[in-house]
């Protein structure tokens, strides 16, 4: 019943507002020493299973906007280390702007991570993925480069694992060719 209220409100609010850059962020985070997954169902399940408890130093957060987000600075006495991550965007797309969009997410997942839409995986990299506030080499960064959506509500979700280091992240999207926009809360 909670999640179903959570849901129509957040889906009301979409509707009220329909600002395409707007989204209700939530990042969780969890302790775990897991390395590199065989593929993004691995990399889901076990950070589900991470965030669904957190330990001190770990936790569960709405940010206004997708950048500059790291374990540390969201929780108080912030882990730096073993780190699982999964970020929830939900976000609405109004009729007018239905069709192709992008995605991109640099991210400090020193063991690898996933990116899906709507449930489904869309990029997955077991590598070593630091994008150090830049975009220029794919290899480090999660991507979308075009799925079709149609108008309604969606959800891209992050997935991955941090060792050491939490290095800061950030989300963007582009929609009809438009540039990159970081994205943003209701």
């Amino acid at each position: 019943m909670k999640t179903t209220v959570k849901y129509s409100v957040a889906v009301l609010s979409f509707a009220l507002f329909s600002n395409v850059d707007a989204s209700i962020i939530t990042i969780e985070t969890g302790f775990s020493t897991a390395g590199p997954q065989i593929d993004a169902a691995a990399y889901k399940s076990l950070i589900d299973a991470a965030v669904a408890s957190p330990s001190a130093g770990y936790g569960t957060a709405t940010v206004s906007i997708y950048d500059n987000i790291s374990n540390h600075s969201l929780f108080p006495g912030g882990s730096y280390t073993d780190i699982a991550f999964k970020s929830t965007i939900d976000f609405y797309v109004s009729a007018e702007n239905a069709g192709a969009w992008q995605f991109r997410a640099g991210v400090d997942f020193g063991h690898g991570g996933t990116m899906y839409v709507d449930g489904i995986a869309y990029d997955f990299k077991t590598t070593d993925m630091w994008w150090s506030g830049s975009y220029s080499e794919s290899s480090q960064y999660l991507s979308i480069n075009s799925l079709n959506l149609a108008a309604g509500a969606h959800t891209l979700s992050l997935y991955g694992f941090e060792g050491c280091c939490d290095g800061y992240q950030q989300a963007q999207f582009s929609y009809g060719g438009s540039g990159f926009t970081t994205q943003r809360r209701i």
